[in-house]
């Protein structure tokens, strides 16, 4: 058993989602790595907002192809010294292995972040870590044999791996999001198995259940709770949870310049095309991906969904809130990149019971639109 609390130095942060669950779980962030420059002020604005402290060692505001294992040498020395174990966690970006997206792989710009991220691993040699991407890394054969490699790589410095394709609704998250995880311990003494704890319907159970399809959109109205489904895993549901009418965030969100005609043609719960998918109030949103003209829309109001009600589909607490200051697509953006929180969590405290640590942290819930014209 070590010391003090096993200390996170976190990359590719964004606005801090995947940072808050591992934080609320017992966990100390120190460090906290994001190259934009919006989304790290958002990162500082939450943490001010929740009344969470400044990461001991600061935000750092680099490029990761420019962090060293020098750079972070004698801050992990620290940390050992005081008893702690360290671990770096991470989602490098995503687009180069989306099925949806790029796919140019280990070669695009944004798909050789996720080499320095496991060289940086390597190099520093932390006590765990945690790899985080989209499905087409695991799945397409192309990016597969790249994941392979890595694992390889990882395996060759020492590290005892776990990995699972996760979807973020398995967690409570309200939102159809699968993951691949990756997990690396150096510890040798700890359980061959790992155990993927805090997942409430595991194996894609939540799929099946009667959940409703469509019906024709309807402008306010209202609509009875559908019988025998996990209402904590609806739209409808987390809009409540969190007041997203009240919420700092409920006043931004896009207006289109086409007009109401395009919105009010679409059905409730019509999620059936790239773009243009209207949410069901009494169903999980599909992937909260919200670039590339994909646009998400109230299940009975015909408007696009606000940011209040984006970060309520990534299961945030209703404390979270981004700037006012942050730009409408830099707000959506930093949402749709994030790990839900409730996934989040579920993983830190897997790693958490895996290392053998009790009493984690908190585990718990911390307690009209600004109209811009969509690009």
């Amino acid at each position: 058993m070590t010391e003090g609390k096993p200390t996170i130095f976190s990359f590719f942060s964004g606005a801090g989602f995947l940072d808050l669950g591992f934080e609320e779980t017992g966990f100390d962030i120190a460090y906290v790595n994001e190259y934009h420059k919006p989304f790290l002020s958002a990162y500082q604005h939450s943490r001010r907002v929740i009344g969470h402290t400044a990461p001991r060692f600061g935000y750092d505001n680099r490029s990761i192809e420019e962090v060293t294992q020098t750079d972070l040498a004698a801050d992990i020395a620290t940390v050992r010294s005081e008893g702690s174990l360290v671990g770096f966690i991470g989602g490098p970006p995503c687009p180069d292995f989306s099925i949806g997206g790029k796919n140019r792989g280990k070669e695009g710009e944004n798909g050789r972040l996720s080499q320095v991220y496991v060289d940086l691993i390597c190099h520093s040699e932390p006590d765990f870590f945690l790899f985080e991407n989209v499905k087409g890394l695991y799945r397409t054969k192309k990016h597969r044999e790249f994941f392979d490699k890595i694992k390889d790589q990882l395996k060759r410095s020492g590290y005892q791996l776990h990995e699972r394709l996760i979807n973020s609704i398995e967690y409570g998250a309200p939102q159809d999001r699968d993951r691949i995880i990756l997990l690396g311990f150096k510890d040798h003494a700890l359980p061959d198995s790992f155990e993927w704890k805090g997942r409430i319907y595991p194996d894609r159970t939540s799929f099946q259940f009667n959940w409703p399809t469509t019906s024709p959109f309807q402008d306010k109205s209202a609509a009875a709770v559908p019988n025998e489904i996990p209402v904590q895993l609806t739209v409808q549901h987390w809009f409540e949870k969190n007041d997203v009418t009240n919420h700092p965030n409920s006043e931004h969100c896009f207006t289109p310049r086409a007009g109401l005609a395009r919105f009010l043609s679409i059905d409730e719960g019509d999620d059936s095309k790239k773009s243009y998918k209207r949410l069901h109030r009494w169903r999980y949103s599909p992937t909260a991906a919200y670039g590339n003209n994909e646009v998400h829309l109230h299940p009975y109001e015909p408007r696009r969904i606000s940011v209040a009600e984006a970060l309520a589909i990534q299961s945030l607490p209703a404390k979270f809130e981004l700037p006012a200051s942050m730009t409408l697509s830099n707000m959506f953006k930093t949402i749709g990149n994030g790990v839900p929180y409730l996934a989040g969590l579920g993983l830190a405290k897997s790693i958490f019971n895996h290392l053998g640590i009790e009493n984690a942290g908190n585990s718990g819930e911390l307690g009209s639109c600004n109209r811009q014209t969509a690009a």
